[in-house]
């Protein structure tokens, strides 16, 4: 049985920023072996993005790309020159998978495209991660996180109902996005495995956020099949507040607490908080009025600002009532459930010391996720991957560095 579950896998990581760096990470937590191959001099560009360790901007102490690229092996390479090619080719045919989020016109352009590596490894997958796809009038148009967002179709939902939409903060859509491709290469491993034949995985950013945004769509499937169209469309932003139930995140003694709500938790919610004798009060008998709504939260946000987060989570679970602590980073470090699972990790990196790292987003019994070591610093793996994989004598590793090779 091997050390790990993807120790056998060889994987050559040519993405930068999130969502390709974070499908290559899923993989190299689970054991395969990732060759990040980065431009000479410059690296991912990630590594100029903040937060920095200690606030220091430095290539090798960005937060993003420490994350990003533990596990990792990394080399530099200029994949424009035509020796640069030629090495990447070479160790194309070793590899199980690559991965590149260019746009799509970048690796034909450069003689790399799926068509040409597949004929020196035809058990190939190559995964493909750009903002709209390989194909379609949008294929070469840039992107940002809140394009994506937006012109995926969740926007809408979220934001206040009756104001503009509103985008999720961070970048939700990245991380999703490297996700399904971690997903979509681990499918086409296993084909290429059985079938002994690789395959070109075609990720949309975009389209990963519109296959989340199925509220919507089922919402519109399911009246065109009952032939009724005339129900309020597009369906609303579910932010509303339709009751006097409490619904969503409200302040409270050390922070905000997040409550979900449903008529029959009423009474509920009048025993936790102590007061069951409003269940008979005149105001609150119609408990979808919006303005008995208002009238409740004087009393309610009262109560809440006398109780802490951990105390209203608590006094919500004894009351059967579905509620969270809306926790910081901070809080999360310190959060017991955490602890208790080692989630956390720390990683030794040698230009800022031991730092804990998020951990594994799930578990495996026989081959845990492990952290074997830290991001690479830009070409740490050069004389390795040159010299001991591809048999380069040292003295030619110094003419392809002078050369502008790596």
């Amino acid at each position: 049985m091997p050390e790990q579950a993807l120790s056998d896998v060889k994987v050559l990581d040519l993405t930068w920023h999130i969502a390709g760096p974070y499908c290559t990470k899923l993989l190299a937590g689970y054991g395969a072996e990732v060759v990040k191959v980065e431009r000479p001099g410059e690296g991912d560009p990630a590594r100029r993005m903040g937060p920095f360790f200690k606030d220091d901007p430095h290539p090798e102490k960005s937060g993003l790309f420490l994350h990003l690229n533990t596990n990792k092996k990394g080399i530099t390479l200029n994949l424009k020159s035509a020796t640069g090619k030629k090495i990447l080719k070479a160790l194309v045919s070793d590899a199980d998978i690559l991965v590149e989020s260019f746009s799509p016109r970048v690796m034909p352009s450069l003689g790399l495209d799926y068509q040409t590596l597949e004929q020196i490894n035809p058990k190939l997958v190559m995964v493909s991660i750009s903002n709209f796809g390989q194909s379609g009038p949008y294929r070469d148009f840039r992107a940002s996180e809140i394009v994506e967002y937006a012109m995926g179709g969740e926007m809408y939902s979220t934001g206040i109902a009756d104001r503009e939409p509103l985008k999720l903060g961070g970048n939700v859509t990245q991380y999703q996005a490297g996700t399904v491709a971690a997903v979509a290469t681990m499918g086409a491993l296993y084909g290429a495995e059985c079938q002994e034949v690789g395959q070109h995985v075609d990720v949309s950013i975009m389209e990963t956020k519109a296959g989340s945004a199925d509220r919507r769509i089922i919402y519109l499937l399911g009246n065109a099949c009952a032939g009724v169209l005339t129900t309020r469309w597009p369906p609303p932003r579910e932010a509303v507040r339709m009751m006097i139930l409490p619904q969503g995140v409200y302040p409270c003694k050390d922070g905000f607490i997040n409550t979900l709500s449903l008529p029959q938790w009423w009474p509920r919610y009048l025993e936790a908080m102590g007061m069951p004798e409003l269940k008979d009060d005149p105001r609150f008998q119609n408990i979808f009025s919006a303005e008995a709504g208002m009238e409740f939260d004087a009393i309610w946000y009262s109560w809440l600002a006398d109780h802490t987060r951990e105390e209203l989570f608590e006094t919500f679970r004894e009351a059967r009532i579905a509620s969270a602590p809306v926790n910081s980073p901070e809080d999360l470090l310190e959060y017991a459930h955490l602890k208790e699972r080692q989630y956390f990790t720390e990683i030794d990196h040698p230009e800022t010391g031991k730092v804990t790292y998020p951990g594994a987003p799930f578990k495996m019994t026989e081959t845990p996720c492990q952290a074997r070591h830290p991001a690479p610093l830009l070409g740490q793996h050069n004389e390795e991957i040159y010299c001991k994989l591809l048999g380069y004598p040292r003295e030619d590793l110094v003419k392809l560095r002078e050369s502008g090779v790596i």
